[in-house]
């Protein structure tokens, strides 16, 4: 019975870890970008500070809105291991030594968004409701559904 309970809450649930990982991406992308929230401001178009900034900045509020979460969780795991290798790697073996924490964090975090999906509240959700009304009007399955023939 609990797990029943679990289970149904479980979108929402990944939906409100997807909200939490997308602010703190986005938090991060801020701060390097503008100079704000104790961090100092990389120069632009620097060499990979701005550049993981920028995916920072923009992926974070497309995974925070749930809108194209795929592509941008995706683009954003993938500049966090390279950050992990490229920054920190070199200065010691594991993250708890080498301040690489944030990296692998969000690498993974994002990694599992990619693959878990965005959950119930997420714009993409809503929006492909609104774009294609005439498939339930017309009974036509939608892409994830089994077409069994007569």
């Amino acid at each position: 019975m609990v797990t029943a309970r679990l289970d149904r809450a479980q979108p929402y649930a990944l939906s409100l870890f997807r909200i939490v990982v997308g602010l703190l991406f986005t938090c991060h992308g801020v701060a390097s970008l503008f100079g704000v929230l104790g961090r100092p401001e990389v120069s632009a178009g620097a060499w990979p500070g701005w550049y993981a900034a920028l995916i920072q900045l923009v992926g974070g509020v497309l995974v925070l809105l749930g809108l194209a979460t795929r592509p941008a969780a995706l683009i954003g795991s993938g500049s966090m291991a390279f950050a992990y290798f490229d920054v920190h790697q070199k200065h010691a073996l594991l993250p708890i030594q080498n301040g690489g924490e944030a990296a692998v964090f969000f690498c993974w975090a994002l990694l599992l968004i990619v693959f878990a999906g965005p959950g119930a509240l997420a714009l993409d959700r809503m929006l492909s409701r609104r774009a294609v009304p005439w498939r339930r009007a017309a009974k036509v399955p939608d892409e994830n559904q089994t077409v069994i023939p007569a």
